[in-house]
């Protein structure tokens, strides 16, 4: 298909790509911080193993999470306002100091790690808003699908060479007979390397199209629209209700991707090096389900997309949950991918077709509050479980797989045509 029916008048493919470049760069952050290697060094090493470490860990994220919580609206209407591309730039750098600032937790440094972890996924979670605020100007609204789903691909495929340069220096470091102690520092300083090297194109060559407005008082006047958003709930029905249907179902992703590496070694007994190697091919399957489902869901619908990736994540929790062995693991792990690149892609498309023009910043920072808030409610109510149960991970899983169930339900009440209907008349 040619780049004109696909892309917004004005906008070259060169954009579209440094746009997309931008998941890409941040992915190795989400992959290899929260996801694969420093999740399980925190509980393993950092805190030696105690029976608060999981609980620590997802109370520090939940921290994090409440400060995006609370700032996540202003920035975004802010943005609007006055521009994306600063605010972007402030939070890449924020979470590449941050990250580099994780390296220097060692064992019993539990204070040190948590206090970069809030500061590193604060600036990651803001950016992430800020960089899918300029999706509806980069693509047309019938391949939001498409081009999202883009992003979300070459984002995985970020997270794999993140990991496979971390695992490359981890067999060297071990060879040399280096521990977790001595090779996971330097994983991260990798980690950060690569975001900043990698964001460039998007600083390079993404436009930013809004023209900024003078204002006596920019936060007051942030506030106002969100103020006016909130005040005109009524009007955007659907919005609203997808919205929470986004707190309920994303509450289980975010629980899998905070936890993955956690369930796997203290409940499946994988070693590290396995961990990895189980988190690298799932980025493959998350890759493949991103870039191929971001072209069937918008024939589809969005919604109908949507809910058969709910569908899909409910049964992952159930092999997940019943896996004795190894193999049954690895398949729920990449359902688990698949569904994971197809339920975000979907999403994000979903907010730009129901967000009102004009407002993108705002609403999507709505969206990143709605994620925000299930990233505390997913993690937390693991880390509440296995605290409770002294160390009880399966039911731990189980039981944060019901949200999926909950979003699922919700989705089904979400009528996209009215939505949209609502979305073009208030501007």
């Amino acid at each position: 298909m040619r780049a004109a029916t696909i892309l917004q008048p004005g906008v070259r493919p060169r954009e579209v790509w440094a746009w997309a470049f931008y998941d890409f760069a941040n992915s190795g952050y989400t992959t290899v911080v929260i996801t694969a290697i420093f999740n399980a060094y925190f509980v393993a090493v950092v805190a030696a193993g105690a029976v608060w470490a999981t609980f620590a860990w997802t109370a520090a994220l939940s921290a994090s999470y409440a400060l995006i919580l609370l700032t996540a609206p202003l920035i975004g209407a802010h943005a609007d306002l006055h521009g994306k591309k600063r605010w972007l730039l402030l939070t890449t750098v924020g979470c590449v100091i941050g990250t580099a600032g994780l390296a220097l937790a060692g064992p019993g440094e539990v204070a040190l790690a948590l206090g970069f972890l809030v500061i590193s996924n604060l600036c990651f979670g803001s950016g992430e808003n800020l960089i899918a605020a300029f999706l509806p100007e980069l693509a047309r609204k019938e391949a939001l699908g498409r081009v999202s789903g883009w992003g979300w691909g070459l984002g995985y495929l970020g997270g794999l060479v993140a990991l496979a340069l971390c695992l490359a220096w981890i067999d060297h470091a071990q060879a040399q007979g280096q521990t977790a102690a001595g090779f996971v520092p330097v994983c991260l300083l990798i980690t950060a390397a690569l975001f900043a090297v990698a964001s460039a194109p998007t600083f390079l060559f993404l436009r930013e199209r809004h023209i900024a407005t003078t204002c006596p008082s920019p936060a007051a006047s942030a506030w106002q629209r969100v103020r006016a958003t909130l005040r005109e709930a009524g009007r955007f029905r659907d919005m609203r209700r997808f919205m929470l249907c986004i707190l309920f179902y994303q509450a289980g992703i975010q629980a899998v991707i905070a936890l993955a590496a956690i369930y796997a070694e203290q409940a499946m007994g994988f070693s590290t090096r396995e961990t990895i190697g189980l988190i690298f091919v799932v980025n493959v399957t998350a890759a493949l389900g991103a870039l191929a489902f971001g072209h069937f869901e918008d024939r589809i619908g969005h919604r109908r997309a949507l809910a058969l990736t709910l569908v899909g994540w409910i049964a992952m929790i159930l092999i997940a949950w019943a896996a004795e062995g190894r193999t049954a693991f690895w398949l729920a792990a990449n359902l688990a991918g698949l569904c994971l690149g197809s339920s975000q892609s979907a999403g994000r498309a979903l907010i730009g077709l129901l967000a009102p023009a004009q407002r993108h910043g705002e609403f999507f920072g709505l969206w990143g509050l709605a994620v925000k808030c299930s990233a505390i409610l997913g993690p937390l109510t693991y880390g509440v479980v296995t605290w409770l149960t002294a160390g009880n991970h399966r039911l731990a899983i189980l039981v944060t797989g019901s949200y999926f169930v909950v979003g699922l339900a919700l989705l089904g009440g979400v009528d996209i045509e009215r939505g949209r209907r609502a979305a073009d008349a208030s501007t």
